[in-house]
């Protein structure tokens, strides 16, 4: 078993929603020595330092800045959302007595029927008043509390035919019988030593509260909700912080709604990354110019699982570029675009990997199929630099129970502690200089 599944799998357990996946990070980076900086606050920062910053407390950018100053940036992105269901703002539902259930809207492409009849929990954030104004509060219920359960076949008959769910109708959750008005509320506002009376605002979701699981002949496979896209993000924060320092910039970031398209203030397709990156060259003292030429003169890689190949539909992948669990690193493809990859950012990769000793699998989507896409492509219409799209194969993409290979765990963390030391320059338009230290 990889030395990393366990402290995996704590990650996954401790990261119920994108604001508790980006706490777990910046928890690691504070042990490691990061100084936080914060957005409304200029930046102060010195070569050989090392910093992070929030934002909206569910995306994160860390860097470590070598002793030369501004360098090449050197970027792994990946992202914290998973398709959930987001309790609305009035979240409980009496109309059916006794029943009392929880009105919640779909977020992202969730498979849903695995969300049903399985324990679920609720976990978010709180809004609360205090002496000095509002302060933001991580609440997680903790405990078996909802069960979105299915109607019986015997009244339902077309529910193994492609049954269409309404997520109005078909996934409010039970939550309990006559149970006092905002109950879960007040319990979410004990939890955080607060008062029902001073919860001003919440964003709270459903989570499934079923155990990870590491299974199959030889214990080779690992099942458990969220591994799009935590794996990526807890693999990526592992190289970055056991990669240390380097002669280019290294960068960590963490982004959030990437389910939704990226189109917020904290997603891909924000000015969050270009943000992080001027300020840091103007707090290093370097001119506009200079940012944009540490950009252009370095690499991304864009990290978010990809599709396994599925024994039982063989059919729906291409025969020639389709991937196993256990196998290695993914690189990802699409001539239209939905990932950034291309020749150059392919070669590079895969010299990074030979050097890791990390076997690299290609996975393009068939010819008369539309994949998904990432924030690869989103990220660099704000930021522009040659980035690769990578992954782990998995299976079951966007159910509440998804799957994926232990040993991939590793492949991952080694092709990308090589990518953060190895030394990448630009030699002119088509040419580079690779070296790899140990």
């Amino acid at each position: 078993m990889s030395q990393y599944i366990q402290p995996f799998l704590d990650y996954l357990a401790a990261s119920p929603t994108a604001f508790h996946a980006v706490d777990g990070a910046q928890r690691a980076l504070l042990d490691a020595g990061f100084v936080r900086l914060n957005e409304h606050e200029a930046f102060s920062v010195r070569p050989g330092g090392q910093y992070f910053v929030t934002r909206n407390q569910s995306s994160l950018i860390a860097f470590r800045v070598p002793e030369r100053g501004l360098a090449p940036f050197r970027i792994t992105a990946s992202h914290v959302d998973s398709p959930a269901f987001k309790l609305k703002a009035r979240m409980e539902d009496r109309s059916v007595k006794p029943y009392t259930r929880l009105n919640a809207e779909k977020y992202g492409g969730a498979i849903l029927s695995t969300w049903l009849d399985r324990p679920l929990s609720v976990a978010g954030r709180l809004l609360v008043r205090t002496d000095r104004g509002l302060e933001s509060r991580l609440c997680d219920l903790g405990r078996d509390a909802a069960v979105i359960p299915n109607l019986p076949i015997h009244f339902n008959r077309a529910v193994n035919d492609g049954y269409a769910f309404n997520v109005q109708k078909d996934m409010m959750a039970l939550w309990g019988e006559d149970a006092d008005e905002n109950a879960l509320l007040a319990e979410l506002a004990a939890g955080v030593k607060a008062k029902l009376e001073d919860v001003a605002g919440h964003d709270l979701y459903l989570y499934s509260r079923m155990p990870a699981s590491v299974w199959g002949g030889k214990g080779e496979y690992l099942s458990a909700g969220r591994l799009d896209d935590l794996e990526c993000a807890w693999t990526c924060l592992t190289a970055f912080l056991s990669a240390g320092t380097a002669e280019h910039l290294n960068v960590y970031a963490l982004f959030d709604n990437e389910e939704v398209g990226s189109q917020s203030k904290q997603g891909a397709d924000s000015t969050l990354l270009w943000d992080t990156l001027s300020r840091l060259g103007e707090a290093l003292g370097a001119a506009p110019g200079e940012v944009r030429a540490a950009a252009a003169a370095g690499f991304m890689a864009s990290a978010d699982n990809a599709q396994a190949l599925h024994p039982n539909h063989i059919d729906k992948y291409d025969a020639q570029n389709r991937v196993l669990m256990n196998q290695g690193v993914v690189i990802k493809y699409s001539a239209n675009q939905k990932y950034t990859t291309d020749g150059v950012s392919a070669a590079l990769f895969g010299e990074i990997c030979r050097a890791a000793g990390v076997p690299v699998q290609h996975f393009v989507n068939r010819s008369d199929v539309m994949g998904g896409s990432t924030l690869g492509g989103i990220s660099n219409t704000h930021v522009s630099l040659n980035t690769v799209d990578i992954g782990l194969a998995q299976l079951a993409m966007h159910s509440v129970w998804e799957t994926a290979g232990v040993r991939d765990l590793s492949y991952m963390v080694d092709a990308l502690r090589v990518f953060y030391r190895a030394g990448l320059r630009v030699r002119a338009d088509g040419a580079w200089d690779l070296e790899f230290r140990s």
